[in-house]
């Protein structure tokens, strides 16, 4: 029995976890930032790192109290080393170091994205990860940091097919919402409106699908682009006469109609690649892999005999479960990260996930 204990501070959730051989969470404990953020409208990276420092000996406590295990019982720590703010990424690194050392225990680095994907098979089991009918695999990863999708082979190998070229979905639900005065995060918000709209009643663009009157090129067969959508709806405001006028069930529509755009291109992009490369599962994870339409729509239009997984949804958002679930792969191989190892931005380049080969 190994237990791992998870950090994750990429953006604006403190979080810490405790989880028995990669499947069996025992706790996750998640402070959030979103009312501190909210009075801003977006995250701020210097404010986020300031509120992880005050809330990880908390997590930390709580996570272990939740498990009923003591820090002594943790065989490896694990932590969440990028992509991220950096600023907030040092935070939990720098935490994670020391409480390795103190523990004498190894130390593995998280790819925040590849955590995201193995959301999907927390609470499973190995033979659900390994099985080779699941593969080739399809990942869709969606996110306010992130909008991609990843082939995964049953060796592990793997290949970023497309990513978004410009705005995440997440970040254009978000700015979205903030248009319409809506409020922050702006995911939530706009499913819950949306709710009350049909989605049929403005035809916002879906870019890059070919829609547009002129050929799609093959460069962006699997790319995203979501800037044209938020460029649309202001348009679409100021046609309105502006956000004071947008009320009731005109904002209803429209914000129905906005989610509907951004879900559409989303669905369509995926099974598109999953068609393309005849995969035999599809995994829905990240952030906005909460949205209960694109969760509906994923499942409804995907090809007959393909596996739909999605994250549950408090595996969606971030999470330490993720992290120290993930992390136990590397821990058996023995693939440690040293105490000089320093955070990183940006996605790197994608050839194999941790947790399979």
């Amino acid at each position: 029995m190994s237990l791992i204990l998870g950090i994750e501070s990429s953006c604006d959730e403190t979080a810490c976890a405790i989880v028995k051989d990669g499947f069996e969470v025992l706790s996750s404990a998640v402070a959030s930032q979103i009312a501190i953020h909210a009075k801003l409208g977006g995250v701020v990276p210097e404010l986020a790192a300031r509120e992880h420092l005050k809330a990880l000996d908390p997590v930390v406590s709580q996570a272990l109290d939740q498990a009923g295990v003591s820090a002594s019982d943790i065989d490896c720590v694990a932590v969440t080393q990028g992509p991220g703010l950096i600023p907030a990424l040092l935070v939990g690194l720098s935490y994670a170091k020391g409480l390795a050392s103190n523990l004498n225990v190894p130390l593995v680095g998280v790819n925040h994205f590849m955590a995201h994907i193995y959301g999907a098979f927390l609470d499973g089991t190995a033979e659900e990860l390994t099985d080779p009918a699941g593969y080739p695999l399809l990942a869709l990863v969606v996110s306010g940091g992130h909008t991609s999708l990843v082939l995964v082979s049953e060796d592990g190998t793997a290949r970023q097919l497309g990513c978004t070229i410009d705005d995440a979905a997440g970040e254009a639900l978000d700015k979205g919402s903030k248009l319409l005065d809506l409020g922050y995060p702006g995911g939530p918000i706009i499913s819950k409106v949306a709710e009350n709209g049909d989605p049929e009643a403005y035809n916002f663009p879906r870019p890059l699908t070919g829609g547009a009157g002129k050929p799609l090129a093959p460069e962006h067969r699997y790319n995203f682009s979501f800037s044209g959508i938020k460029t649309a709806l202001l348009y679409h405001t100021q046609r309105l006469g502006g956000v004071k006028n947008i009320k009731d069930s005109l904002l209803y529509d429209t914000v129905a109609s906005y989610q509907m755009a951004v879900v559409d291109t989303l669905t369509r992009k995926t099974m598109l690649a999953a068609k393309d490369f005849n995969v035999k599962q599809i995994v829905l994870a990240g952030g906005v892999a909460c949205n209960k339409l694109l969760r509906q729509l994923i499942t409804e239009k995907a090809p007959k005999g393909v596996k739909v997984r999605i994250a549950p949804p408090k595996y969606c958002t971030d999470n330490a479960a993720m992290v120290a679930g993930i992390g136990f792969h590397s821990f058996i191989r023995n693939e440690f990260i040293s105490h000089d190892a320093d955070s990183f931005a940006r996605l790197p380049g994608i050839v194999k996930v941790p947790f399979l080969g």
